[in-house]
């Protein structure tokens, strides 16, 4: 019998991804810090606060401490937000061994320090741990309510990355490999950004065609800088690019587009964030993107011009009215 698989994270995600692996026949134990949540979910069989119509798996275990969701496992996967990336992965780095592989769904940079969450993953980890990098256009609710979905397992190690994917499969859920960490985390993390563009964009009921624009170039963008950061352009134009800023740009499933509608409404950003209820990472990405950008000497106007709208106070309809009026260029560098 294979070892079991923790998934460390019981938020919306994590509690999907942990059904997911137990549709597909893998042992998995969820974990999460708050332990009255843990104990509701024991009782329950279904996290009510974040995934109420996704009922567990009779297989799938609710640990009640991180050291028993460890206990004999060969894979852990961890799902929280970036601000919370580096604190869990310190909690874990003591309580792993170099054999015990690392996987992350965790999408972002990391707030204070810009690094993408394999950069701290590798700053923690000091055994030389195999990891990966779960990423693509993803909808929680949607992977609970076992809807078709497809999704990308990124690694440098392509055996772990098939693994991963192989552990996820099931006739509901497709799996794709790719070696490029780095790309599939970029895509991950800018389209989030682009999103508060497209929400704020269409909440000013700017149109069909100024939502397109701005998903078009803000994957060039987003390309631009993955590929100065050593990613491969052909990531982009993938599941973890275009594929994961489509969905987050026109769904309004996503935080990060209704952080944009709730600023369109007249909110400022802190009352826009508040109104969201949990972590709007396109917030937090953004203002690493304008410093990243500004230290590769990175023309991003798409990005810059969120930037000003979410740091410097700029009037919505006038960034738009400034991104308009730029002169002609060539689409293609």
């Amino acid at each position: 019998m294979t070892a079991p698989i923790a998934v460390l994270g019981s938020g919306s995600w994590g509690t999907a991804l942990a059904i997911q692996f137990t549709r597909a026949g893998k042992a998995t134990r969820l974990w999460g810090r708050d332990a009255a949540q843990l104990a509701a979910m024991r009782a329950q069989r279904v996290n009510l606060h974040y995934l109420p119509d996704a009922p567990f798996p009779d297989q799938l275990q609710v640990a009640d401490s991180l050291d028993s969701a460890l206990a004999g496992v060969g894979d852990v996967v961890i799902a929280v937000p970036s601000n919370a990336f580096r604190a869990l992965l310190t909690e874990l780095a003591p309580r792993i061994t170099a054999a015990m592989r690392v996987a992350w769904a965790t999408k972002g940079f990391e707030h204070h320090s810009g690094l993408l969450p394999n950069q701290v993953a590798r700053e923690v980890l000091t055994h030389g741990n195999t990891m990966a990098v779960l990423s693509g256009p993803t909808f929680a609710q949607e992977v609970g309510r076992s809807l078709p979905t497809a999704m990308v397992v990124a690694s440098a190690d392509a055996d772990f990355a098939k693994r991963i994917a192989e552990d996820l499969a099931s006739p509901n859920f497709r799996t794709y490999i790719s070696t490029d960490i780095t790309g599939v985390e970029i895509g991950g993390a800018v389209k989030n950004v682009i999103a508060v563009g497209a929400g704020l964009s269409d909440g000013l009921g700017f149109g069909a065609n100024m939502r397109v624009a701005l998903i078009t170039r803000g994957l060039a963008e987003m390309t631009r800088l993955g590929v100065t950061l050593g990613a491969r352009e052909r990531t982009f134009m993938g599941l973890a690019g275009l594929g994961d800023l489509v969905l987050t740009c026109t769904d309004n499933q996503s935080r990060n587009r209704r952080c944009g509608l709730a600023l369109a409404r007249g909110l400022s950003v802190d009352a826009a964030m508040h109104e969201i209820g949990q972590v709007v990472e396109g917030y937090y990405a953004a203002r690493v993107l304008r410093e990243v950008a500004a230290r590769l000497q990175l023309n991003l106007p798409v990005c810059e011009s969120i930037c000003r709208i979410l740091f410097d106070g700029a009037d919505g309809r006038e960034v738009v009215r400034d991104l308009m009026a730029k002169p002609p260029q060539a689409e293609f560098e």
